[in-house]
Formats: C-alpha cells, structure tokens, sequence
C-alpha cells in the first residue's frame, strides 16, 4: 500500500500569504498543515509517500519536509508541471505507485478520526475505491455523492448546481490500481482539468466496487483564512500539551495550556491558555489570548492578540488595540503611529511592513 499527497495547488484563497510559500505548510498549532496528514498516514502502517509539488513552491516543500526520515517514511516528490486536475496528478504518479492500491488524500485537509478503520475496511472488501463522504451545508462548492442505503457509491458530480445529495467528498480517497485505466479513459472537464470524480464515476459504470464512508468527527479544510483559525483553534483545544522551556520574569504571568519553545523570553506579559509560542521569540508587555499560535523567531512588544497566528520571524510592535481573528505571515512587521484606530483585523502577507496611523 502506498500512499500520494497533494501539495500542489496555488493557494488563491489564502493569498497573500500564498504568493510566496505553498499553502500545505501554513502552520496550524506551529505545525505545517501537510505534516498532519503525513503523520496520519503513517500511523495507519503506510510509510512509502509520494508528495505531489508544484513548480512554483515544490523546492519549499522538500526543503522544509525532507526526505520522510522524521516522519519514519520515505517520501518521494512528484513534479506537477500545471494543476491540471486530481486525476492528472494520479496520471503523473503512475511511475511511482505502480500497480500498488494507494490512498490520495489532499494535503490541505484535516481529519479527527484515523484512517486505520478506513484503510481496513478497503482492504478487507477488496474495494476498487473508496470515498470519505460529509454532509455539508453547500454541497455545491464540493463533489457531491449520491450513495445507498448501505453505502455504496451511485453517482459522483463535480461542483452540482443541483446537487443530488449533500455528502460532499471529504479529499480522502483508496483506490486499487484499476483507478488507471478508469484515468485513461476521461477527457478533461470544461474547466480544463481531469476531474477524479469523473474517473470514479467510470469505475461506477463498470460496475466495479465502489463504496463510501461517512466521516465523523471534524473535518476542516483550510483553504481560507477563517478555516485555517479555526483549525488552529481545534488542534490548541485538542492536542496542546503544556510545556514551558523560556525564560519567563516573576512579572509575568502563565495560565492555563501553554507551550513555550526554547530560548524564548517573557518579560512582563500575560499568557492565557491555550497557547503554543516557538523557539527564540521575545515577549515584553503583550497579552496573548487563547487560541494563538506563535511561530519561531517571533518578536511582540506591547502587543496584544488573541485567536491569531503569527508566523515565522513577524514583528507586532506598540499595537495596543487586541488583534484578533488575524493571520500574520512570516517576515511582516506590524508598528503603529501615535494616531490609532479603535479595532482591527488583518491577514497579512510575507515580507510585509504596515504602520498604523
């Protein structure tokens, strides 16, 4: 069994953040996104990844993913040349998964649940694939299923105007190599790309195993800036383990979950829970709220922030208004000038620099 990650992809939703860097490590609770579902992946027993890339951020993502050694897999990156669909990058993926079953799962989503009963149940069954269905409130926006009493697949449309169901595919999928020949027999949709939903739907008409699954629990795809929050927010709810390696004065004042990396120093500040705050910052005078997370390198002063992500290596220096609901992205300073306003809310973008009148 193998397994082949999606992080190619423009990133237009999460712009200007994404001009810059891939949108697959954008981080959640300081993590990258594409390492949770890395991780998931290889907790389920599948170690042999390949990672799809594109030209414009590919080099990003080996660089800061590596070989698999981390992770204890072995990862191999796949050069998508144009985001021409989920089955072209199957189709540009042949060389490596061969004649091997192999999950895909798109490397911008996040799942609760393992994929172990997942992974078990294709197996068992012999599927030829398997799809992880949600029901959502605006089927439209996403593939759409129409299944079974008991499951099984009976129709897959891509972004309906009428949708025939309201179970939207989850970006999980298992499929046995028959999924190659169901590829080579589809023509590019009307937006130019070769649709997986297509190439699953001839695997229907041939009348070949293809069965769902439901996803429980939560599922978030962090596409836009609101989601990417509130994956923060659920990963710090669900997963922070409180450590403290900084320096913290006896003016300062930590409660609650909170995760300090090393080399960090905390001078007079107020830390509320749950929090996670990276290597080497420096905090003087800030409040930092529930639900933040703080990346490397990061330098506050007299700032005050909650439910916000700040990336690696930003400045937010003399803002005295609370942030919140903000994205900050790696590089940017925020300053202000003696003239300020009474609320704000930003999501800004590498190497910038604001000040505030």
């Amino acid at each position: 069994m193998k397994a082949l990650i999606l992080s190619g992809g423009k990133g237009t939703r999460l712009r200007p953040l994404t001009y810059s860097g891939a949108k697959q490590l954008v981080p959640v609770a300081n993590k990258p996104i594409l390492w949770y579902g890395i991780e998931g992946i290889v907790a389920a027993g599948i170690t042999d990844i390949g990672i799809i890339i594109s030209p414009e951020t590919g080099e990003e993502v080996k660089s800061l993913t590596g070989n698999g050694d981390r992770f204890g897999a072995k990862i191999t990156y796949i050069l998508q040349e144009q985001p021409a669909g989920l089955a072209h990058a199957v189709k540009i993926a042949r060389p490596f998964l061969g004649d091997a079953p192999f999950i895909m799962y798109l490397g911008d989503n996040l799942i609760q649940r393992p994929l172990n009963p997942f992974l078990e149940k294709f197996k068992a069954e012999q599927l030829d694939a398997l799809i992880l269905l949600r029901p959502v409130s605006n089927p439209s926006a996403f593939g759409v299923a129409k299944v079974d009493e008991k499951g099984k697949v009976l129709e897959l449309v891509e972004k309906p105007k009428d949708p025939p169901s309201n179970l939207a595919l989850v970006g999980i999928y298992f499929f046995s190599p028959q999924i190659h020949e169901a590829i080579d027999n589809i023509q590019p949709s009307a937006r130019g790309e070769l649709e997986i939903t297509d190439a699953i739907q001839r695997l229907i008409d041939w009348e070949t195993s293809v069965e769902s699954c439901t996803l429980e629990g939560w599922w978030l795809d962090t596409g836009k800036k609101d989601d990417l929050l509130e994956a923060n927010r659920i990963i710090l709810d669900t997963q922070l383990v409180a450590q403290n390696h900084a320096e913290v004065d006896d003016k300062s004042q930590i409660i609650g979950r909170v995760q300090i990396g090393a080399g960090t120093k905390v001078i007079n500040s107020s830390i509320r829970g749950p929090v996670i705050i990276g290597e080497n910052c420096y905090l003087e005078n800030c409040f930092i709220g529930p639900y933040s997370s703080i990346a490397d390198h990061v330098k506050l002063i007299e700032a005050d922030l909650e439910h916000s992500v700040v990336l690696h290596s930003a400045q937010i220096i003399g803002i005295h208004q609370r942030l919140v609901d903000s994205v900050i992205g790696r590089r940017a300073q925020l300053t202000v000038a003696p003239r300020r306003p009474k609320a704000l809310r930003f999501m800004i973008g590498d190497d910038s620099q604001i000040e505030l009148p």
